[in-house]
């Protein structure tokens, strides 16, 4: 049987009930899969919107290993100098170079080096690099210092999603998505041994859309006005997926999708 390391991936994470509920879960499903190495989505960790450093370290402290980010990575300006000192939380690569913090890392586990990448998706969202460009620009310029390399898609489009994943096959070992905090049934390989799903889900409040009270999100459907976002509160769930990589090949061999 081939030795295998794996990666666990975390959707979105919002908000202190998210943080709160990793902190009480993590560890016992990192210990029960076997998992190498832990990556958490926490564009919206912090209450209200975005990131913080409080929330950023709070999903470390629960376990995470790696943290990426998304299209409202950069919505608390508290956050910009965590971003700039920090190698474990990154924002997406294909912002302009002049935005706070880095768009890959490199981590060490011991087992293996992982290249951890976190692109923006372009259709329906803000207007950056191609993903596509940025990708293959960071895959060159780090091709001596990894082992393995994972992305983390944040894209509105499912069309984007599977593009791009097709586009990396074989070059790649993980492609995930995020952004819709909906979790997909699509968990696969594909043919050139890339391990994608189209998107995570959500970590948070369950009886909530999107991690936000219910009925502040209806209200703004129906009367079409601004309205302040407040967090749901109640019971909380996390949505993911683990990816087990051949350590020979660097090829994905299993995808499980999971929820707890």
């Amino acid at each position: 049987m081939a030795e295998t390391f794996n990666i666990l991936a975390i959707g979105d994470a919002v908000g202190s009930p998210a943080c709160n509920y990793l902190r009480e879960k993590l560890s016992g499903v990192i210990s029960h899969f076997g998992i190498d190495l832990t990556i958490v989505n926490g564009e919206n960790s912090a209450d209200g919107n975005g990131m913080l450093p409080q929330s950023a370290e709070a999903l470390i402290d629960a376990g995470a290993d790696i943290i990426t980010g998304g299209n409202h990575t950069f919505r608390r300006r508290e956050v910009y100098n965590f971003l700039d000192d920090s190698k474990f939380c990154v924002r997406p690569a294909n912002m302009p170079s002049t935005a706070p913090g880095y768009g890959c890392t490199v981590i060490d586990t011991g087992k293996a080096r992982v290249l951890v990448i976190s692109l923006l998706g372009t259709v329906y969202m803000e207007p950056v690099e191609s993903p596509f460009t940025c990708a293959e620009r960071m895959l060159e310029t780090n091709a001596d210092k990894y082992d393995i390399a994972v992305i983390d898609f944040h894209a509105e489009a499912t069309s984007e999603k599977a593009a791009l994943a097709r586009f990396l096959d074989g070059r790649v070992s993980v492609v995930f998505g995020t952004h819709t905090h909906v979790q997909t049934a699509d968990e696969q390989i594909l043919p050139k041994g890339t391990g994608f799903i189209t998107d995570l889900g959500m970590t948070g409040v369950t009886d909530s859309i999107l991690g936000v009270k219910s009925e502040i999100i209806i209200e703004k459907f129906i009367s079409r006005m601004p309205v302040r976002f407040e967090q749901a509160s109640g019971e909380a769930s996390a949505n993911g997926a683990i990816f087990m990589i051949d350590k020979s090949s660097k090829k994905c061999i299993g995808v499980r999708r999971i929820s707890f």
